[in-house]
């Protein structure tokens, strides 16, 4: 196994490939095949894009130990996205025009996922994504992409339900502009008002270093529930102060904001309280603690579980079309996901019964990876947790 690093992880590139016990004559011939990683090593998705990348370098590693897919090895290339769409785009051509990649895996925001969409279908190359922008799927991406992250419609869906399950009757939605901002407070505020409820919302600026004025503004509305829809470090200036204006009421926001690095951040009976909501991986399942192994950590979150899923399912598309381009993958990537055959949880069995001419049916790490016809997961379970005594505990997977 041979590791080649262009650059700190942390700082830009990373490059990662694996050698197999196979000649180094026929290696030569055919070459390996290239897959890119795009996932935040820095910016507000930090916390998330290093282990994604290193999820998806561990099971390349095993595949190519394996034998790789059709005698030929896999080469990841990872990139630094920044969270930002102009750095992502940036990245993205250079995996496409210099790094000649088959795919690229793991756009985590949804800005950078819809600044980068476009040029890998007009380049014929595949993107597999964890963001949940309605608005991403709807893209003319004419096949090349699949995203493993319920949209934000359902997710706004869930948090309405969640309030409305704790009494909630008034409720202000705070975010900064996003791709899922209108989304997401549609789908919340159906829900809201269809049960006797009522919403208002409020957009800010998430690079303010106080909200106070914005804070004072909701609160004249006198929500009992504030569903916060920002990343980590806009959330923790709203939520101190929130807390600073004395608001009693619920808080909510997505569990990739209010996180560890964001609880540990704030004193504790600022963030004590706090309900949060991530769609779960499928955990208990076998595919999850062998996530859990390869990473050498007890719970891996959504996202390295997602893209875990998304190199094995690549990884089978490329065997059963026998190629090494984004087209194969897309013509493949829904029989190994969901053509009938027989269940794997990871590439390794599957590619075996490839080989042997049988088909095989994926459940991941992230649970049953089923697309519709325009790339979205069809199902998804959430997890619910709440800040307690300065730690995120589980409340329910359902």
């Amino acid at each position: 196994m041979t590791d080649i690093t262009r650059r700190h992880i942390l700082g830009a590139s990373l490059v990662v490939a694996g050698t197999m016990a196979m000649p180094a004559v026929l290696r030569a011939q055919t070459g390996p095949i290239r897959l890119g990683t795009l996932t935040p090593l820095t910016g507000s998705g930090g916390s998330y894009g290093p282990v994604m990348a290193n999820a998806v370098k561990k099971a390349a590693e095993e595949i190519n130990k394996a034998g790789g897919i059709n005698g030929r090895e896999l080469l990841i290339i990872s990139e630094d996205d920044q969270t930002s769409p102009e750095a992502g785009l940036r990245a993205a051509r250079k995996l496409i025009d210099i790094d000649k990649v088959a795919a690229i895996i793991g756009t985590w925001a949804s800005s950078v996922t819809t600044a980068v969409a476009p040029v890998c279908s007009q380049s014929g190359v595949f993107l597999s994504t964890v963001s949940g922008a309605e608005s991403i799927t709807q893209l003319p991406h004419q096949g090349f992409l699949i995203r493993t992250q319920p949209t934000t419609t359902l997710q706004g869906i869930k948090f309405g339900e969640f309030a409305l399950s704790n009494n909630a009757k008034n409720v202000a939605f705070v975010s900064p502009q996003t791709p899922f901002t209108e989304s997401q407070y549609a789908s919340l505020t159906k829900v809201v008002t269809a049960a006797g409820g009522k919403t208002s919302s409020l957009i800010y600026d998430d690079k303010k270093t106080t909200l106070r004025t914005e804070v004072d503004q909701v609160l004249r509305s006198k929500p009992d529930a504030i569903v916060m829809g920002g990343y980590t470090n806009d959330t923790a200036v709203l939520v101190r102060d929130l807390y600073r204006a004395s608001f009693s009421g619920q808080l909510y926001g997505f569990a990739y904001a209010v996180n560890k690095q964001l609880v540990d951040a704030l004193q504790g009976d600022v963030s004590e309280g706090i309900y949060t909501l991530a769609p779960s991986p499928a955990e208990g399942s076998g595919a999850y603690k062998h996530v859990a192994q390869l990473l050498g950590i007890d719970t891996p979150d959504t996202y390295s579980c997602q893209v875990y899923d998304h190199l094995n399912l690549i990884a089978m598309a490329l065997a059963v079309g026998k190629g090494d381009t984004g087209t194969v993958i897309k013509d493949n990537i829904r029989k190994v996901s969901q053509g009938g055959g027989e269940r794997v949880e990871n590439a390794v069995d599957g590619l075996k019964l490839i080989a042997e001419g049988k088909k095989v049916d994926y459940d991941g790490a992230s649970g049953p990876c089923d697309f519709t016809d325009i790339g979205d997961i069809t199902d998804a379970k959430f997890r619910y947790e709440q800040v307690k005594g300065g730690k995120i505990t589980l409340l329910k997977i359902a």
